[in-house]
């Protein structure tokens, strides 16, 4: 708000817009006439967030919290395979059940309208529906790898991500070559708010209002104007606080068929709850791909060549990560191979990064302890060009007491990438119970260059967070397909980590710098994967190649012979 002291009156910013003029010709500004860092008195200072006592103490206020006067609820039933078309059989049935208002068909399931969310959740498991045959029928999750491998060994050249020098020759002139394969499963978001929504259409159906947690904001209405056929501007947005999103919540799915649903019982409002078995079985996942790296050394022992091939399903999702702009690599090639699959897929935090980091530092590793070289002085060669990613490192090793000696049961492991122009580099401390096979982490250490930071709290809160989910996902998460159905239906089954398995200490350094302020959210996240493996590869010698990283995985690298 703007105000004026003398008079103690006071007006919002909106209200001067239509007062305010822009000059054809803006003033020049340069360098000199910025402020001063030092004279900063709000960025780079910890203020408090006015939202989390509320969200603490449980009075903030969700989209699954609202109550609207007149209200009814909405449910769907999607099946459990991805593209099957439904023929509902009992539909008189159902709608003689107590409170129940409508049903509603749509080309991929059923939805129903009921006075209250249990008379709705009841209708739905009296649904009789014969379920058309979909194209995902034969998937398996499970055995979709061997053709990869074989697209992998043989197929045709596919999109060129990266081309820097001359990799061929460099493999040709090279002392020694190394190649190994990657592969990561489909895992979940895991929001701990269920998707929801509230629509309510006006009487005369020429607006509409929405209540609901998005990570689009209101870009594009949400889609609400489309499934409705209103003009944006006749529908508004209430945004709510988002019980995470992680990209799940940057889909409109659940959104507009509110929307649908809300056009049955106008002017009514309704709410659409999609439980956690909705969002399981019929989820949008981290696409599954297999990743093939092949790396060549000189006499010197440096890396001259680099070749990162992805095969799998989800263009836009697959390739993020992939380059390694802060390694001194003469030669790289990347490429991207696209296999159709009808699964639904989607963006999932750090997109790509997580599996291709994994890989990369995955590989540095495999390639420096061939070399006999300490993981942090081989990196620091690769980063000899780079001296903001050389601050990182040198800072994580000196955090972690990099190189001293550790508990004999234990080993560290180390991390370096780059996500939304941050660069990390992160070390952790584990230890292997050899008989479960399950890994158990005990230190983390990140130190990171975000540019000029904003508010110092939020940064280490958000690694902090990406920490632990890139964690939970590495060590325990993933989703099975077989014949086309999702395995898992809930948390008793899709195993999230607990708060005894979280790390002893977690330690974020924030690393001054003068560049302009980056993305941190999504910058902990896939640091964990590559740092937990590198871990791995130190303490047993043998490398965990397959994310998650599973007790009966880490059992059978143990017992591989090398």
């Amino acid at each position: 708000r703007v105000l004026h002291k003398k008079s103690g009156k006071e007006i919002d910013y909106g209200s001067l817009v239509s007062n305010l003029s822009i000059p054809e010709n803006l003033p020049e500004i340069n360098e000199a006439q910025l402020k001063d860092p030092k004279d900063f008195r709000l960025i780079g200072t910890v203020i408090p967030r006015t939202d989390i006592p509320a969200k603490v103490n449980g009075k903030a206020k969700f989209a699954m919290d609202l109550r609207l006067p007149n209200m009814v609820y909405g449910v769907f039933d999607r099946g459990r395979m991805h593209g099957a078309k439904p023929i509902l059989r009992n539909s008189s049935n159902v709608l003689n059940l107590p409170g129940v208002l409508k049903i509603v068909p749509v080309d991929y399931g059923i939805g129903v309208i009921a006075e209250t969310l249990e008379q709705a959740l009841a209708a739905k498991e009296k649904l009789d529906i014969e379920w058309t045959t979909p194209d995902v029928k034969g998937f398996h999750s499970g055995e979709i790898f061997w053709d990869y491998q074989n697209i992998a060994d043989h197929g045709n050249q596919g999109k060129v991500i990266v081309e820097k020098g001359d990799v061929k020759g460099a493999f040709k002139k090279s002392r020694k070559t190394y190649s190994f394969d990657f592969k990561n499963d489909f895992v979940y978001h895991a929001q701990m708010e269920p998707l929801n929504a509230v629509v309510r259409i006006a009487e005369d159906r020429e607006s509409a209002e929405v209540w609901v947690g998005s990570q689009q904001g209101f870009d594009s209405k949400l889609g609400v104007p489309q499934a409705l056929g209103l003009a944006p501007e006749k529908v508004k947005i209430n945004l709510q606080y988002l019980g995470g999103g992680f990209g799940r919540r940057s889909m409109t799915d659940f959104v507009t068929e509110c929307a649908i649903l809300a056009k049955e019982v106008t002017p009514k409002p309704l709410k659409l709850i999609w439980t956690r078995q909705d969002d399981l079985t019929y989820g949008a996942f981290r696409p599954l791909s297999l990743q093939r790296l092949k790396g060549c050394i000189d006499e010197n022992g440096d890396i001259t060549g680099f070749s990162h091939l992805i095969v799998g399903n989800g263009d836009h999702l697959l390739a993020s990560g992939i380059k390694n702009e802060y390694y001194a690599i003469e030669n790289q090639h990347a490429e991207l191979r696209i296999v159709p699959n009808p699964i639904r897929l989607k963006h999932w935090r750090a997109v790509g990064h997580g599996p291709n980091k994994f890989a990369i530092e995955i590989m540095i590793d495999l390639m420096a302890r061939d070399l006999d070289k300490d993981p942090v002085e081989f990196r620091r060669r690769l980063m000899r060009q780079s001296p903001r990613a050389l601050a990182t490192l040198e800072k994580a090793a000196a955090m972690s007491n990099w190189g001293a000696p550790v508990p004999g049961n234990r080993a560290k492991g180390l991390a370096f990438l780059e996500r939304s122009g941050t660069l990390s580099t992160a070390v952790c401390e584990i230890s292997v119970d050899r008989t479960s096979g399950k890994i158990k982490v005990h230190h983390f250490w990140t130190a990171i260059d975000a540019g000029v930071i904003i508010q110092p709290d939020n940064v280490i809160a958000q690694m902090e967070g990406g920490i632990i989910m890139g964690m939970s996902s590495v060590l325990k998460e993933q989703i099975n397909i077989v014949g086309g159905e999702v395995q898992e239906s809930n948390f008793n089954d899709y195993q999230l980590l607990r708060m005894e398995e979280i790390p002893e200490s977690i330690e974020t350094a924030l690393i001054q710098s003068s560049y302009h302020p980056q993305g941190v959210g999504e910058s902990g996240t896939p640091l964990v994967a590559c740092a937990i493996g590198n871990a791995f590869l130190a303490l047993t010698g043998k490398p965990l190649l397959h994310i998650p990283f599973t007790p009966q995985r880490v059992l059978t690298a143990l017992n591989k012979k090398t």
